[in-house]
C-alpha cells in the first residue's frame, strides 16, 4: 500500500511542520530512485520561511530546496529550525551535503524523523553540525508521525541493506480464489475504485511495475500509470522463454524507459537492485506472485477480494454481490467479510 498519510489531527507546531514536511516528501515518491522520498520545512517564530522536497536523483535535496525557497519568498533563514523527514545527509554525492547546505544558511537547529538507514552514516549528520553550533535532534513524539516518516523510506532502507528492491504483490481475486475465468479473463474483477488504487496511486509511486510474460501475452497491458504520469516508471517482464509478442504495448508505446525482460525473478530483482531501482509493484500474475513470496522477496501482499463468485461463468456473466461494512473484522489473525447477493 502506499505510505500511510500523517494523521491531520490538531498538534503541536513542530508536529505541524514534520507533517507537513511528510506531505511534502510523498510527492517525490516513484521519482527520486535511488535515493530516499524526502520533504522540509523551515520555520522561525510560528511562521513558516521555505518548504521543499526531493523531486528527482541529481537535482536538489529536500534541505537544499527548502532554503532556496525561503530566499525566494526573501526570507533570511538565520536563527530558523528546519524540520526534515530523515536525517541530513553528510556527505556530498551528485549534489552537495546538506549539513553544509544548513550550515552555510545559518539555521540554527534541525528537527528529523528517521535516523539514516545507512549505518555507515547514521549519526554523522548530528557531529557534523555540532562542530558549527548548529544543534541536531530527533523527533520525538507522536508515533503515529513517525510511522508516516518511515514508511517513505521504507523502500530506501531495504535496498540500503540488501541490494533488494521493496517488493509490493498486488493481486485481485474472486471470493471462490479465482484471479480470471477459465477462459484466461481477469478483466475484470476488481471495482473502479481498486483498479484506480493500482493504476494510479501504486504505480505512481513505484520505482517499478513487474509482470509475468503470460500477464504480458494474454492481457497485452500497458502497465502505465492511469493518473499522474510517471516518466519515470520501469516496466519490467518475468519471462523463462522470452517469448512476447513484439507489437505489445509495453514494447511500442513509446513510453520514456524501455520495457525490461529478464528469465527469472531472483535475476531481476538483483539486476533492479544493481539500476538503483527500490520499490517494485508486481501486479500478475498468480505464478509469479508465489515465485516471489517462495523465495522470500515479497515484503507486502495485498490482496483485492471483490464480492464477486466466478465459478465456470465468464467473467462478464460472474455473480456480484455487495459487501457489509459492518461485517467486516478480524479474528484470531483472519479476516472476516460478509458478501450479500440479490437472487
Amino acid at each position: 500500500m502506499p505510505p500511510s498519510p500523517a494523521p491531520t489531527r490538531p498538534r503541536p507546531r513542530d508536529a505541524q511542520y514534520l507533517a507537513r514536511a511528510i506531505a511534502l516528501a510523498a510527492k517525490g515518491l516513484g521519482h527520486t530512485r535511488p535515493n530516499p522520498a524526502v520533504g522540509a520545512v523551515i520555520a522561525k517564530n510560528g511562521k513558516i520561511l521555505g518548504e521543499g522536497w526531493h523531486r528527482k536523483a541529481g537535482h536538489d535535496h529536500a534541505e537544499a530546496a527548502a532554503i532556496k525557497d525561503a530566499r525566494r519568498r526573501g526570507h533570511s533563514t538565520r536563527g530558523a529550525t528546519i524540520y526534515v523527514t530523515l536525517e541530513p545527509c553528510s556527505k556530498p554525492g551528485r549534489v552537495g551535503a546538506c549539513t553544509d547546505a544548513i550550515i552555510a544558511a545559518g539555521i540554527a537547529k534541525v528537527v528529523y524523523a528517521i535516523p539514516d538507514p545507512n549505518p555507515k552514516n547514521r549519526g554523522k549528520a548530528k557531529r557534523a553540525l555540532a562542530k558549527a553550533g548548529v544543534a541536531c535532534e530527533r523527533f520525538a513524539g507522536d508515533k503515529a508521525l513517525l510511522q508516516a516518516a518511515g514508511d517513505l523510506v521504507r523502500a530506501f532502507r531495504k535496498h540500503i541493506l540488501t541490494g533488494i528492491p521493496y517488493v509490493t504483490v498486488k493481486i485481485a481475486m474472486s471470493l471462490d480464489g479465482k484471479i480470471c475465468d477459465d477462459r484466461g479473463n481477469a478483466k475484470w474483477i476488481s471495482s473502479p475504485g481498486s483498479r484506480s488504487l493500482t493504476g494510479s496511486t501504486l504505480r505512481e509511486t513505484s520505482d517499478a511495475i513487474m509482470v509475468g510474460g503470460e500477464t504480458v501475452r494474454k492481457d497485452n497491458p500497458s502497465l502505465l500509470s492511469h493518473g499522474k504520469r510517471n516518466d519515470d516508471l520501469v516496466r519490467v517482464v518475468v519471462s523463462k522463454s522470452g517469448n512476447l509478442p513484439k507489437d505489445s504495448r509495453i514494447f511500442t508505446d513509446g513510453a520514456p524507459n524501455p520495457t525490461l525482460v529478464f528469465p527469472d525473478p531472483r535475476t531481476a530483482l538483483v539486476e533492479l537492485g544493481k539500476m538503483g531501482i527500490t520499490s517494485v509493484l508486481c501486479e500478475g500474475g498468480l505464478q509469479l506472485a508465489r515465485s516471489l513470496a517462495e523465495q522470500g522477496f515479497v515484503d507486502e501482499w495485498l490482496s483485492v477480494l471483490a464480492p464477486v463468485v466466478i465459478g465456470t461463468l465468464p467473467i462478464d456473466k460472474a455473480l456480484r454481490g455487495k459487501i457489509d461494512p459492518a461485517s467486516h473484522h478480524l479474528s484470531c489473525g483472519d479476516s472476516f467479510l460478509t458478501v450479500s447477493f440479490e437472487n
